[in-house]
């Protein structure tokens, strides 16, 4: 969506946010009725991560490119999503460098916000959903994984989240390392054979005549781990998260190890969801790569959570969430 500078401005506007570990956007709407009129982005956003002189300046550039020098002074209310903060208490360190970064970003760009409003990036997706939605719950299904209970839009309850050594169990990461590892098992002669092993060996880099084959020496499994590890050593763990596609790929050919590992994962998911001790029928918004329109985790997990009585309600991001929540700031709504 591009800004036409030349267009006159009439009416409050609202900006929402939507600033994660990747990049931040913003979205200049009009306060009546939400209409998108513009969009801007910059680099990451995270508020436990990026120092805040970072994020100020990714603020800045993302809401100078959403809000033309002509609608600023009708900008009456912004809200932004960052991942790391939360909307459950103005103390949390992430709610205070979000809040400090996003303050100094609209003093800078001369915009008089009357309200603003802080959430996490969840919490700013929840709110993406249809109707605007105050209570329910929140799944996150990407490179990481968490789950959330919300309540009169505000985080009460987390499961997961817990980062790369700890959790995110059934996220790109964890789908990801499982590769990896299926691949170093079948090497070393402690797991299936599995088509696994060929993909991650060539994005690696495994020499060609190391790779599996129909006759896999001893020393060409060595030669196989001996590139594999180093290369996966070198790397921070995160990067792990690549190797999932590799696994959906391997899952289309039938591959039976790529299939338990998207099932596990999707179990993983499910056991998240139930933690919340979900009622029958309740909202479940989801949002991430792995549960979109085409992600590989949408119809098992649907399947899963249709017997606990629950449909996925998915989501892009958070910008439609941020964009209502401060139309709803404007309206003296703030919880």
């Amino acid at each position: 969506m591009s800004n036409d500078l030349n267009q006159e401005f009439v009416g409050d506007l609202v900006v929402g946010l939507d600033a994660g570990g990747t990049r931040t956007r913003a979205v200049l709407a009009t306060a009546e009725d939400g209409r998108p009129l513009g969009e801007g982005a910059a680099g990451p956003g995270n508020a436990l991560t990026v120092p805040v002189p970072r994020i100020t300046e990714h603020l800045v550039e993302a809401i100078a490119q959403a809000v033309p020098e002509a609608a600023r002074a009708r900008v009456v209310a912004v809200a932004g999503g960052f991942a790391g903060a939360t909307a459950a208490s103005t103390e949390e360190p992430g709610h205070v460098n979000a809040r400090t970064a996003l303050t100094a970003a609209l003093r800078r760009l001369d915009i008089p916000a009357d309200r603003i409003r802080v959430c996490s990036d969840i919490e700013a997706a929840f709110a993406s959903a249809p109707g605007t939605p105050a209570d329910g719950l929140a799944l996150v299904a990407g490179t990481g994984a968490v789950a959330l209970r919300i309540t009169d839009r505000r985080s009460t309850a987390t499961v997961d989240g817990d980062g790369w050594l700890l959790g995110d169990d059934g996220s790109g990461f964890w789908i990801g390392r499982s590769a990896v590892r299926a691949a170093l098992r079948m090497a070393d002669g402690r797991g299936p054979t599995t088509i696994l092993a060929g993909s991650v060996g060539q994005a690696l880099g495994v020499p060609a005549e190391a790779l599996p084959g129909a006759d896999w020496s001893r020393t060409h499994r060595e030669t196989y781990r001996m590139h594999v590890l180093p290369a996966v050593m070198a790397e921070l763990p995160i990067r792990l998260a690549r190797f999932a596609p590799l696994v959906v790929e391997a899952a289309e050919d039938k591959d039976t190890v790529a299939e338990g590992i998207l099932d596990e994962a999707a179990d993983q998911l499910t056991d998240t969801a139930r933690a919340l001790n979900p009622t029958r029928g309740e909202r479940i918004v989801a949002t991430g790569g792995l549960l979109g329109p085409e992600g590989p985790l949408t119809a098992p997990l649907t399947a899963r959570l249709h017997t606990l009585g629950l449909t996925l309600d998915w989501v892009p991001d958070g910008c439609r969430g941020a964009i209502a929540l401060a139309r709803l700031a404007h309206d003296g709504d703030d919880r």
